[in-house]
């Protein structure tokens, strides 16, 4: 069976279309929290080495201010008991949750829906700039 031969409403095909982008817009915010945790993870090695070096050059309070309130600390505030959420954590609460059951749901709309076919609309797209050239 093709794309073609499904039964489908433009309302479905356009609701399996748009499920289908917000799992490709997940996915690019799940690449910008993976460089948010190593940007975070980088910015904290100089934070770490700023601690010793103000340490060096007799700056002690600076130093004890870096490696008791900022090293230790967490990028996301304490919501509820639990304490505060490091950037790792942020990405695999994200990673473990939100995302996959988008995920999930997306592909659940599409098999009931579409055979289990991805990018209904693009294919349509797609038949009908060739149809066009065809001219």
């Amino acid at each position: 069976m093709s794309d073609t031969d499904l039964d489908l409403s433009a309302a479905e095909r356009e609701a399996l279309h748009r499920a289908e982008l917000s799992v490709e817009w997940l996915r690019r915010a799940h690449g910008h929290l993976v460089s948010f945790h190593h940007n975070t993870g980088h910015a904290m090695d100089h934070l770490a080495a700023a601690e010793e070096l103000f340490r060096e050059a007799g700056h002690e309070g600076l130093a004890d201010a870096l490696r008791d309130d900022l090293l230790p600390r967490g990028v996301v505030a304490e919501r509820s008991e639990g304490g505060e959420h490091w950037s790792y954590d942020v990405l695999e609460d994200f990673e473990a949750g939100f995302l996959p059951s988008v995920v999930e749901f997306e592909a659940t709309a599409r098999d009931r829906l579409a055979d289990g076919r991805r990018h209904i609309t693009e294919r349509e797209q797609e038949r009908e700039w060739r149809r066009r050239a065809r001219r």
